[in-house]
């Protein structure tokens, strides 16, 4: 079977999963799904942010018990050569300035600025995704935008497409709620106008940091060659996966309470499981051998994305806030410090997300590869 209809068809997969089973989700709970089949998604209503000292205390030492090891055995790894530098590209100048005028804009609190301040995230993002591909070939890595400029581009309504089923999955759970965006903001045409450029610039956010992030190999040290874990029978466990990740998004309905969490979870197991059903390499791929660096520096690259999105979002005109059953406490800007575990699996999923969507190699370029 050729690649193009493999991906075609796992891409209709992902989006049928993502949509139909939290909607049967609603229906096994009473409710009326035709409520959530509309555009532009939003939340019913916001999540109960609650902080619970207790749970707050398990999800903590949950997350503790998973990245511990990773943390350990990086800080106790020698590191490899570094890759040969190169000089910053003048192109490179150019992103930074606009990263620079865009966050002072963004900024800006002369109310005669309103109008262009709640359009200033595309630019701003468009500047750092410019810039870290720019220190990423600097650096001598592989910058996705100098080594294949096309598949670049197609990232950017990838990631609008991949987004928007975040959103359509957020009004199940409640958990942002956006504000400073106009009255007009509700009007299907305008909303998508407003929100294709700010969601297209996801993926290639992600993507750009990973690429850099991998330039630095004393950030994956002693991760190629690392846990490994046991492999199932390739279909017996693709199917299961599947199961496990239709389930998560089925439970985010039933119970979005308590299991909001599976709105992060369930899409890179959904992913991944589909490409394995199709034969096709896929994130957890590199396992088999041990090496975790690619989904290690997936989700250093998120968190990094995660914590650059809600610095910029903190006094910026078009704006979100969090709404996050029982750990809604010691809040970093605007997201509460445990949410910013929802960034770890989210890395993973923009990986998976951009092979499937643009046959984006997943792996990155480490210094030993």
């Amino acid at each position: 079977m050729h690649v193009f209809p493999v991906r075609v068809t796992a891409i209709l997969a992902v989006v049928l999963v993502m949509v139909l089973a939290p909607l049967l989700g609603v229906v096994l709970s009473g409710g009326d799904p035709g409520l959530y089949l509309r555009f532009p998604p939003r939340p019913l209503e916001a999540a109960e942010g609650s902080f619970v000292p207790l749970a707050f205390a398990a999800y903590a030492l949950a997350l503790l018990l998973i990245v511990g090891p990773f943390v350990r055995r990086v800080w106790r790894s020698s590191a490899p050569a570094p890759l040969a530098k190169r000089t910053f590209p003048i192109w490179g100048w150019a992103g930074v300035t606009l990263l620079v005028i865009s966050w002072a804009v963004a900024w800006w609190p002369d109310p005669a600025w309103e109008g262009i301040r709640r359009q200033s995230f595309t630019p701003l993002w468009v500047g750092y995704i410019v810039a870290v591909n720019a220190l990423t070939h600097a650096r001598g890595g592989r910058a996705l935008l100098v080594a294949e400029p096309g598949r670049f581009l197609a990232l950017f309504p990838a990631s609008a497409l991949f987004w928007y089923l975040f959103e359509y999955l957020n009004q199940f759970t409640g958990n942002w709620i956006y504000g400073g965006v106009g009255e007009t903001a509700a009007d299907p045409v305008t909303w998508f106008l407003r929100s294709a450029l700010p969601f297209s610039t996801v993926l290639p956010a992600v993507i750009g940091t990973r690429d850099l992030l991998a330039t630095w190999p004393r950030l994956c040290a002693g991760l190629d060659n690392f846990w490994r874990p046991p492999v199932p029978p390739r279909r017996a466990g693709a199917l299961g996966a599947l199961a496990a990740a239709a389930l998560g998004l089925v439970a985010v309905a039933v119970w979005p309470r308590g299991l909001y969490s599976m709105l992060w979870l369930a899409p890179p197991v959904l992913i991944v499981a589909l490409q394995a059903l199709a034969g096709e390499r896929h994130i957890a791929t590199p396992l088999v051998g041990g090496d975790w660096r690619g989904l290690w520096l997936a989700v250093l690259a998120a968190l990094l994305c995660g914590f650059l999105w809600e610095l910029w979002n903190v006094f910026s005109l078009a704006r979100w806030t969090y709404h996050i059953p029982f750990v809604e406490g010691f809040h970093v800007f605007e997201m509460p410090l445990l949410g910013y575990a929802g960034y770890l699996p989210f890395g993973l999923t923009c990986i998976a997300a951009a092979q499937l969507l643009t046959g984006l190699d997943p792996r990155p370029r480490c210094a030993n590869r």
